[in-house]
Parts: C-alpha cells; structure tokens; sequence
C-alpha cells in the first residue's frame, strides 16, 4: 500500500508540476464558473503582478457576455464580502455600488471591451496612484526617469453638486489595448496588464478574479477557454509573497530543533536502564521524519523564492517524508491512545478497525494537501480537494479521540474489579492528560492556526505556520515526557503482584506514609482516597 501511494504523489507532482510556484498558467476549458479566484499574493514596494490572457476564445455567432478582472487589495486574507453577496450576479455591473471596508481598502476593475478592442480600466477606493502597464517588459528600470513609458492614473475628484457631495471618489478612466485573431470561426483575443507597486501606500494583500458575466437578458454563462499566465515577484527577485518570506528560515531552524530532539530521545532511548518499547522507537521515527519533512519544505520553498518554482526532486522528498509523517503521527496517537504494550499487548477488533479507518483517511488527507498545494487557485478542483481535505483531516482528529476514551473507560472498569485500583488510577490520570493534550494539539493547529489566517496583517501571515510547528513541538515534547521509559511511569508498569503496586506507588509517592496492612478492601479503598479525589474517580 505504502508503495502505491509513494507512486501516486509522485506522479501527481511531476503531472502537475508545470503549475507550481510563483509564475502561474492556467487553462480555463469550458469554465461556466461566475468568478474565478486567480491567486492571492502579497505585494511589499517594488513588487511586481504580470497578467497575460492567452486565446481567450468566444464563437462568432454567440451573444457575449461581460468578462473581465478585478484586483482588489486588502490587510489580511479574510473572506472577500464583495464576491460573498454578488456570487449569482455580476459582480462587474456594480462599479459605484461597492462599498469601501477598512479590510478592503482599494478595488480596480478591468473589463474586456471587444468592440473598441480595449482594457477600460476604473477604480474605487483608496488608490491615489494606479501603476499600470501593458506588460512588465514596459516597466521602466528607473521610474522616475522614465515616467512616459508607463501609465500613472491619479484619481480624480467629482464635481461638487448635489449629487455628488457624498460620493465616493473615482479613478480616473484608462484603457490598455486588446488584440484578436479568427481562426475556423472562432475569435481569440489577448491582452495583458502589469502592475508595479511604487510605494508603501500601496502595499497590501493583493486578490485577483476573473469574472464571467452572462448576456443581458439570460441567465446562463458562456463557457470561457482561455489561458491565464501571471507573474508575481517582490522585489524582482523574490518570488514569495510577503508573509511567506521568513518560512524558509523558519522551517530551517525548525527543522534544527526537531534533529536535536530526536537526538536527545535516541540517547534517551539508547541509555536507559528502563525497559524501551516498540512505542518509543515509533516516536523516534516520527520526530525524524518531522525534521526531514521540514528540512525539504525549507529547500523547497528556498527555491521558489529564487525561482518561482520548485524543483521537482525536493518537492518529491518533501511530500513523500510529508505524508509518512502524517501516517505515523496519527499511528502513534492511537497506538498510545489504545494501550497498546501496556493495558494489552494485541490489539482488539475495534482498535484494528479504527487503524482500517484512520490511515486511509490520513493518506486521503494528505493526497488532498498536496494537489491543493500544486494546483492552481483558480483551478475547479482546488477548491473541491481543499474541502475534501478539511472533512477527512477533521475526521481523523476525531477518530484519534477514541481510542483514548475507549482506554479511559477501561481503566475506570479495571479500577474496581481487578484488585488493582491505585496503579489503574494513576493510569486513568496520565490518560486524562494525554486526552487534554490531543484535544489541545487539534484546537490549536486547526481553529487557532485558521482564526489567524484571517486576522493577523498580511506581512506577518507567516505567524501562523510559526504558531503550528511550535505547538506541534510542545506536543510532541509532552508526549514523550509523559511516557518516556521510567520505573515509576505509570503507562509501563504491569500488573503482576500487589508487591509490584506497592513498590510503584511508593516510588512516586503516593503511598508515603501509608502502611500496607491488610488486604481487605474497606482498608484498600481508605487508603487511596487522596487518589481517587484528584483522579475524579467513583466507583458508585
């Protein structure tokens, strides 16, 4: 099985390949989608967004619709309200109707105008200074040498009447040419624009659609062929977006540290004079597989910073270490989570069927992860597998809770049948730690990590995959601390002799003070009172 995955993400990458990084090339076939969401890039000073359309093509005898692009620019990648409330209109025909929002600061629209075979231009908002040009090729070296070469739109107040005190200002209108070639009946048209960020009042997250609206008077969309090439670099020279330029080095030392860990736990491993089970040396190989994982994502990323695009062989290192990882993380939350080595050495039928279910789905998962990381945004499928993906991982990080919970019943049972309360009781307490700590790890790394996708500025975005691998750290850290080989680790002691409980509960102190005089159960259960109050325990 392992083998046939291995197979399909690296023919995913390699068929897919042409499409990654920060130079894009969409192909829209029969695309009857009312809107779609190019990419979404952030631009610091002397960034630079070059959009080509390819063929765009459209039967000569058909009644045509209204097309065209709009580039909005906003703080953070919160959900876009304009295209929230216009998804089953046209979201062209209201130029004067959007409003303003302090998270959507600036929207330009570029409609197609195929009888003047032109690019009209219009904005609203706060753009002070659109610089637009045909293509980047025209952007001059030295702007301010060279300012004939390009476009400079300022906007342009109205004129104060009754009509327009309370109107919001307009840019100015401009246009950029269109071009058209009739092959077999059919007309294609090409055109392009570039944008150059002149200054820091223009920074921002930069958002790009294109919208297909239908011919008045129906209501059903021509589908658009088409090719969609854009370019979007920061600086000439950097290909990632403004939030993502510290995740090479962020996955760097990330990487680092998780080597050092799994260094430390092999030593741990290697010298102790505790029993090691299978279990630790799962978890040896799955912060190995972290630090490897996050080493080719930073050369990966290393490279389409540079480049624009990645280079196949790192992504193929990286996805493959990606997805072993993500298997054996969630293999060894319910491993633990079973009891597996410790309540039972085998495991039970449920437990068997529960890994049936959960490793499929993580390897779902994680195929899901990586189309959406090498399709395009707006390809039709990339928001499909980016729903698919959300489903299956929420289902796997509620199918892990189980087996803990299972566990934690069991020991509840055991506690008051089999003689061997205080050492189940102390189980039951590291289990109800371990269950905190999965819950903690699922709110943080999905609910946290989304609430601030869409709330921190969109230079610092990178705050949250900052915040994922940290508590992905601290997890792991806890994990191992808690059942790390130690005589006294309650996860690990058998339950052979009551001279076996006695020595435990001695050695952690929990029957300091406590003489073992008979073994009548009225005496038992005085004893471990303290216990099973902090445990929560009752028997009744």
């Amino acid at each position: 099985m392992i083998r046939v995955v291995l197979k399909t993400v690296i023919y995913l990458i390699l068929t897919i390949a042409s499409v990654t990084g920060r130079i894009h090339k969409l192909l829209l076939l029969d695309d009857e989608r009312h809107y779609v969401e190019l990419t979404t890039f952030g631009f610091f000073q002397g960034g630079i967004l070059d959009v080509r359309m390819v063929n765009f093509m459209l039967p000569s005898s058909v009644p045509r619709g209204e097309y065209g692009f709009t580039l909005d620019r906003t703080v953070n990648d919160a959900i876009n309200p304009y295209l929230e409330s216009h998804s089953d209109t046209c979201f062209l025909k209201d130029v004067d109707s959007i409003g303003i929002t302090p998270q959507h600061t600036a929207i330009v629209f570029l409609k197609l105008d195929f009888a003047n075979m032109r690019l009209n231009i219009t904005c609203n908002g706060e753009v002070s200074a659109l610089h637009l040009y045909q293509n980047r090729s025209m952007i001059p070296i030295d702007r301010i040498k060279r300012q004939s070469q390009y476009m400079f739109i300022n906007r342009r107040k109205r004129s104060v009447d009754s009509k327009s005190v309370n109107a919001a200002p307009q840019c100015s209108y401009a246009n950029l040419q269109i071009t058209k070639a009739t092959r077999n009946g059919f007309d294609y048209y090409n055109t392009s624009f570039a944008m150059l960020v002149a200054s820091q009042k223009e920074e921002g997250l930069y958002n790009l659609y294109f919208h297909n609206c239908p011919h008045p008077g129906k209501t059903a969309v021509t589908p658009v062929n088409t090719v969609i090439e854009i370019y979007e670099s920061n600086n000439g020279d950097n290909f990632l977006s403004a939030g993502e330029m510290p995740l090479p080095a962020l996955y760097s030392m990330m990487s680092m540290i998780f080597f050092l860990s799994a260094g430390f736990w092999t030593f741990i491993l290697r010298t102790s004079k505790h029993p090691v089970y299978r279990i630790h040396i799962i978890m040896c190989v799955l912060v190995y597989l972290k630090a490897l994982s996050l080493a080719f994502h930073g050369i990966n990323y290393h490279f389409i910073q540079t480049r624009g695009e990645h280079v196949t062989a790192w992504a193929i290192l990286y996805y493959i270490t990606h997805l072993l990882k993500g298997a054996v993380l969630f293999v060894t939350i319910v491993l633990v989570g079973t009891g597996w080595n410790f309540i039972k050495h085998i495991l039970a039928d449920r437990d068997k069927k529960l890994f049936m279910i959960v490793i499929p789905l993580q390897v779902v998962a994680n195929v899901a992860e990586i189309i959406i990381a090498e399709s395009e945004e707006g390809a039709a499928e990339h928001n499909a597998w980016r729903g698919i993906f959300i489903l299956v991982d929420l289902i796997c990080c509620g199918a892990i809770l189980f087996p803990v919970v299972w566990s934690i019943r069991h020991l509840q049972d055991a506690s008051s049948t089999d003689g061997k309360a205080a050492i189940n009781l102390l189980k039951l307490k590291l289990f109800r730690h371990f269950y905190i700590m999965v819950v903690c790890y699922i709110y943080f790394t999905r609910i946290i990590i989304s609430l601030l996708k869409i709330t921190v500025p969109f230079q610092y975005s990178w705050i949250d995959e900052m915040f994922r691998e940290t508590a992905t750290f601290v997890f792991f850290v806890m994990t191992g601390y808690k059942f790390r080989p130690a005589a006294a680790n309650p996860y690990f002691t058998a339950n052979h002799a009551d001279d076996d409980e006695t020595e435990v509960l001695s050695e952690i102190g929990v029957l300091d003070g406590v003489t073992r005089i008979s073994n009548r159960s009225d005496k038992r259960r005085e004893d471990m009172q303290p216990l099973m109050q902090e445990t929560g325990y009752n028997s009744d």
